[in-house]
């Protein structure tokens, strides 16, 4: 999700966030190498990349068209509701599969 997050500060004058794939700076595949040992690190690197987002489109109306991009603010953040469902839903699933545990 940092990645995703990425979007509302893509456009913010400042260098790409780093987010983890692979651990690797500029590594484009984040899946090879997954670790326990390193979830302190991608939640952290997460709420930067939300807080970032957050100082990004502070003072922004909903029908603002974001700098450098062709959508408004209101059609991002509904897009990332969706991305934010569609990753929970991955996230349970594989809860799921550790813990035999299904929802009603």
């Amino acid at each position: 999700m940092s990645g995703v997050e990425a979007w509302f500060h893509s456009n913010d004058g400042q260098p790409d966030h780093m987010f983890f794939w692979n651990y690797v700076p500029g590594a484009t595949d984040g899946f090879g190498e997954v670790s326990a040992d390193r979830a302190t690190d991608d939640l952290a690197s997460y709420h930067a990349s939300v807080e970032r987002s957050r100082r990004a489109v502070q003072g922004r109306g909903l029908h603002e068209v974001v700098p450098g991009d062709e959508h408004t603010l209101r059609w991002i953040y509904l897009h990332m509701i969706e991305e934010y469902a569609r990753h929970n839903g991955h996230a349970d699933l594989l809860r799921e599969r550790i813990d035999g545990a299904t929802g009603e």
